[in-house]
C-alpha cells in the first residue's frame, strides 16, 4: 500500500510517502513560508523524488484538525484536489495523533499541543507503547491542563507547536521530560501512519466529505458573537 502523508495545520508544512511500512520520502519546512506558497512544491518533490505519481496512492492521509483555520483549509484542498481525480480513500487525521504517530514507541506518555493563541492550545495525550489516546482533542487554556500533567503515571513529554508554552507551565512538574524542540514537529510520517491507522479502523472517507476539524469558532465568529451579545437588552 503507497500512503501520502501531508500536514499544514501549524506553523510548518510536511509531507511523506510511505510503502507499507517502508518510508519512501520525507519533506518537512519550517522557513516562515505560507502553506500556500510552499505545499505544492513540497508535494512535486516528493513525487519526483520517488519516481511515483498521484495515481500510485492507495491512501492520502492529511491532517483535518485542530490548527490553524487557513492552514487546515489549503492542506484539505491540496488532497481533496489530487485524490478526488484517482479516487483513492482520504483518512482525516487528527493533528494531535500525527504528532504523537511521529514520535517512536516506547515507555511513557505523549502531550501533543498547537498554539491555539491567546494562551491557549489545542491538545490530546497518547500512550506511546502502542499510540492508544489517552484523552480526546480540545482546546483549553495552558493552566487548564494541569490535572492530567499531574495525575500522568509515566514519563510525559510535550511536542507540538505549542510545546514551548506547556514546558513554560510544566516543565519543572515531576515526571516531565525535555524535548528538543526540533523533534517535536509534526512529521510527515506521523500523518501518514496516522492514516494508516484510521484505515484499519475503517475511518478511511472518499475525498468528497473531507472535512476539517476545527473545535472551536474562528476569530470572526467570536468578535460577530461578542457584538451579538452586546447588542442584546
Amino acid at each position: 500500500m503507497i500512503t501520502f502523508g501531508l500536514d499544514s495545520a501549524g506553523r510548518t508544512a510536511a509531507v511523506a510517502l510511505m510503502r507499507d511500512e517502508e518510508l519512501l520520502y520525507e519533506g518537512f519546512l519550517a522557513a516562515g513560508h505560507t502553506h500556500s506558497e510552499v505545499l505544492m512544491g513540497l508535494v512535486d518533490a516528493a513525487f519526483r523524488a520517488t519516481g511515483l505519481s498521484p495515481a500510485d496512492v492507495d491512501l492520502w492521509g492529511v491532517c483535518a484538525g485542530p490548527g490553524s483555520f487557513t492552514g487546515l483549509r489549503i492542506g484539505l484542498a491540496t488532497v481533496k484536489g489530487l485524490a478526488l481525480v484517482h479516487g483513492a480513500p482520504c483518512a482525516a487525521v487528527s493533528t494531535p495523533e500525527a504528532l504523537a504517530f511521529g514520535c517512536p514507541p516506547g515507555e511513557g506518555a505523549v502531550l501533543a499541543a498547537l498554539d491555539a493563541r491567546r494562551g491557549e492550545v489545542y491538545w490530546a495525550a497518547f500512550d506511546l507503547e502502542r499510540h492508544a489516546r489517552l484523552v480526546p482533542d480540545a482546546a483549553a487554556p495552558v493552566k487548564e491542563l494541569a490535572q492530567f500533567v499531574e495525575n500522568c503515571k509515566k514519563p510525559l513529554f510535550f511536542v507540538g507547536d505549542g510545546a514551548a508554552l506547556c514546558y513554560n507551565e510544566y516543565g519543572r512538574a515531576p515526571g516531565v521530560l525535555p524535548c528538543p524542540p526540533a523533534l517535536g514537529l509534526c512529521r510527515g510520517a506521523g500523518v501518514c501512519l496516522a492514516a494508516r491507522a484510521a484505515n484499519q479502523r475503517g475511518e478511511a472517507v472518499p475525498a468528497a466529505v473531507l472535512s476539517p476539524r476545527y473545535l472551536r469558532l474562528s476569530q470572526a465568529e467570536r468578535e460577530r458573537a461578542a457584538r451579538g451579545q452586546s447588542l442584546r437588552p
